[in-house]
């Protein structure tokens, strides 16, 4: 063995040695030794080329009799806990060591591990690939000589943009906080709020490169076993280089990749994410993104926003009802208008169908060109005042769509008429409160302009239809999509009071579908509220 780890030695430095001690998942496969050279050696081979690492080898005990390697990632870790917790610890406080070589090398190490580092965070590895995932996770080793672990002490310190205020999901009354990139300070911000020993926080890894850090937040007693076993096994189905972001995951693990409609709900807000998990749901949080998954979900969902259950419910309701016909308008009011217009103008008032008429008068372009022709400028807008910085970008949508829209009407491109159908559409859109919900409309938009001016009402009808079957038929986790407007027996219609309109808290007393049917209630009151 002494041999061949001689042979290994020499030939690292001629040969790939990433080629030759990885596995297939990028994991390395050579074991350590108590040999504290090897180790060092093996270890600074891997990291060759990597300028921001770390290390330094020096000896411990009142006679320096043992060596001691320490090892890190510049930048990646807390320096006050590496000099005050670590080093001086280390370099000062050893002592007691008995004469023998091989009773100071266990002393030693047996100190380190149970008491000689002033951290309660720290455990021992056996494996050169998770001394060196533990480097690059933010971690600090340290080998000593003569032993074939790996003591990781935690010194996780990167710099991250710390807890803002999210700008997707702005909301009037409620916190303020968000989720940030940093994948532990997400965890604590849903455990605040659900003080729970029951509360689980399952981790793993995925990105045979990336080695991206993901969190599985639930309920025991609340969620679903047959969901959670489900996401389990399509998180495993899978090998990739890398996640970089939660949108990655989302279109691994969806049910229908074909759909335009989100199957799975991104959310910002700490208290989103933790009313979802006390319905039963699971939050997915990964690494180094602020948008934490919400599974199951339901069309439903994402008309919600948090703030409807701090205001008194009949004001929320009014809105809810208002998002939902935004929905409908930002999707069929062009199709509708061309629908009316070329095919079914007796279907509109006398008076104003002159008017249409008058306006169209000098536009040398079809109405389904002139809708089409506003709509993907005003796409182009959109996407523009995304990209560009912030007060830039609300100026250019604003300025952009009046200069563009009255310059259109002077130049006899478009009629007035179409600019206020794609400004209705536009607005309608914005309404909606989740934006991956909104991209879903925007896209179906384009469909039934295309049926509804072919076909006039009847293509419009057929468009929706289309929209609707489709709609039934999506399953998001083995869960009805359009739940609870469909299967809505399954829970006694309690769905239904958080539907389009919300009843006061005090009537919604059952959890949703989402969670186990055993484990429904959720509110128990002792007297019945004042009619």
């Amino acid at each position: 063995m002494k041999i061949l780890r001689r042979w290994v030695g020499n030939k690292l430095s001629k040969e790939r040695w990433e080629d030759k001690f990885h596995d297939a998942d990028n994991k390395v496969t050579l074991p350590l030794s108590k040999d504290l050279e090897e180790n060092i050696k093996n270890l600074e081979l891997l990291f060759k080329d990597c300028g921001d690492f770390v290390s330094r080898k020096f000896p411990v005990g009142i006679h320096k009799e043992v060596n001691m390697y320490v090892a890190y990632i510049d930048l990646m870790i807390d320096r006050r806990i590496i000099e005050e917790s670590l080093l001086e610890q280390l370099m000062l406080q050893v002592r007691g060591v008995p004469p023998h070589m091989d009773k100071i090398r266990s002393s030693i190490y047996d100190f380190i591990r149970d008491g000689g580092i002033a951290t309660a965070d720290i455990k021992e590895v056996d494996t050169l690939d998770e001394a060196a995932l533990a480097i690059l996770s933010g971690d600090t080793i340290i080998f000593i000589d003569g032993y074939a672990k790996v003591i990781v002490v935690a010194t996780k310190g990167w710099p991250n943009r710390g807890i803002q205020e999210p700008d997707s999901e702005v909301v009037v009354r409620g916190p303020k906080e968000g989720f940030s990139e940093a994948l532990r300070m997400n965890t604590v911000l849903i455990r605040r709020r659900i003080r729970d020993t029951k509360l689980k926080v399952k981790q793993l890894q995925i990105g045979t490169r990336s080695r991206t850090d993901i969190a599985l937040m639930y309920i025991e007693d609340i969620v679903r076993k047959d969901i959670l076993e489900d996401l389990g096994k399509r998180l495993t189905d899978f090998k990739i280089d890398g996640i970089l972001d939660s949108g990655q995951l989302e279109q691994l693990i969806e049910d229908d990749w074909r759909s335009p409609f989100p199957q799975i709900q991104a959310t910002q807000k700490p208290d989103k994410a933790a009313s979802a998990i006390l319905e039963g749901r699971i939050a997915i949080i990964v690494d180094n993104t602020p948008f934490v998954l919400l599974v199951p979900t339901t069309l439903n969902n994402f008309f919600q926003s948090s703030e409807d259950y701090y205001q008194r419910w009949s004001i929320m309701s009014f809105t809810r009802m208002i998002r939902y016909m935004a929905a409908f308008f930002a999707a069929g009011v062009p199709g509708l208008y061309l629908a009316l217009t070329d095919y079914h103008p007796s279907m509109i008032p006398t008076q104003l169908t002159m008017a249409i008429a008058a306006s169209r008068e000098q536009v040398p372009f079809p109405s389904v060109v002139e809708v089409v022709l506003m709509e993907l400028a005003f796409e182009l807008l959109r996407e523009a005042g995304t990209r560009l910085p912030g007060p830039i970008g609300s100026t250019i949508g604003i300025v952009g769509g009046l200069i563009i829209g009255q310059a259109a009407v002077e130049a006899k491109i478009v009629s007035p008429i179409v600019v206020i159908v794609v400004a209705v559409t536009a607005i309608s859109s914005f309404a909606i409160p989740d934006n991956a919900l909104t991209v879903g409309f925007r896209l179906v938009k384009y469909l039934i302009i295309g049926l509804s001016s072919i076909f006039g009402l009847y293509g419009f009808l057929l468009g929706v239809l289309i929209v609707l079957i489709h709609l039934v038929s999506l399953k998001s986790f083995n869960m009805p999509y359009m739940s609870p407007f469909v299967a809505s027996g399954i829970n006694d219609y309690e769905d239904l009071k958080d539907s389009v309109f919300r009843l006061p808290v005090f009537m919604m007393n059952k959890r949703p579908i989402f969670s186990r049917a055993d484990k429904r209630v959720r509110l128990r009151t002792n007297k019945k509220k004042n009619e």
